[in-house]
């Protein structure tokens, strides 16, 4: 009876969620025009590459990589060029499947890209460039973005071909 008391009060773990350290894995910054680049009046084009990648490290631990690639293109010449990959350990307990991947993907680099977007800013002033505040990013968008266009390839990927077209050759 005291078994069947202990089988019945087991609960799922409790959901636990916890950065446990943020770091900076890798830091470039190239300017390979300078120092023209600073005699020019200053009315770049920036393009902005994001990119989040996740890892198991064992157990419940998570190692969650933002990347922020920032090109600062200037009368068709890069007037800079600054790629950050900012990172973190979360522990992460009692999520699994869908859920776990939104976490992975939505909540942890949101967390992270603060961390990033200060370090673009410093790189690029301490380069005395203008100041650079990217826009915060939704990255739950983001997210629901990358689902449907993966929903989109498997269903293309699962439609039957056309059979192939008779030839003269094959009839004969």
């Amino acid at each position: 009876m005291a078994e069947e008391e202990l089988s019945g009060s087991e609960q799922a773990p409790p959901k636990q969620f916890v950065l446990q350290r943020v770091y900076l894995k890798d830091l470039s910054f190239e300017s390979p025009t300078t120092p023209a680049v600073f005699k020019q009046d200053w009315k770049p084009k920036m393009k902005v590459d994001l990119n989040t990648k996740s890892s198991g490290l064992g157990g419940d631990d998570f190692e969650v990589v933002l990347t922020i690639t920032i090109t600062a293109i200037l009368n068709d010449e890069t007037a800079f060029l600054v790629e950050v990959h900012q990172a973190g350990i979360f522990l992460i307990q009692g999520l699994e499947g869908d859920d776990m991947r939104r976490v992975l993907a939505t909540v942890c680099p949101n967390m992270l890209f603060a961390y990033a977007r200060e370090t673009i800013d410093t790189v690029v002033t301490k380069a005395t460039f203008p100041a650079l505040m990217l826009a915060p990013v939704n990255f739950d968008a983001l997210f629901m973005q990358a689902l449907k266009k993966a929903q989109e390839q498997a269903q293309a990927q699962a439609e039957p071909a056309p059979p192939p077209a008779e030839s003269d050759a094959a009839t004969h």
